[in-house]
């Protein structure tokens, strides 16, 4: 998959993870797009690492998976990490 289809996936990772996510962010919805896609990459880098096959087709629904719980995997320590501060 292209960069660009990482940044499309992020966007609407983002998104979702947003709603499944509920609560005050830290950073709003720009922040909450941007972990989006940082979360798609991190979680096909995971997905990679566990050995789980991850198709380079967009409309795998494996890839949205993936991307989704990355980016809630990154919301989740974003929100912890900001509490701290």
């Amino acid at each position: 998959m292209s960069w660009i289809a990482y940044i499309i996936f992020g966007l609407i990772a983002g998104i979702i993870a947003k709603v499944i996510h509920p609560g005050k962010d830290p950073g709003g919805w720009i922040i909450t797009i941007l972990l989006g896609i940082l979360g798609s990459v991190v979680g096909r880098w995971i997905a990679g690492v566990l050995g789980i096959a991850v198709s380079g087709s967009f409309w795998s629904p494996m890839n949205w998976i993936i991307s989704i719980a990355g980016a809630v995997l990154l919301l989740f320590i974003y929100a912890k990490v900001s509490k701290r501060k």
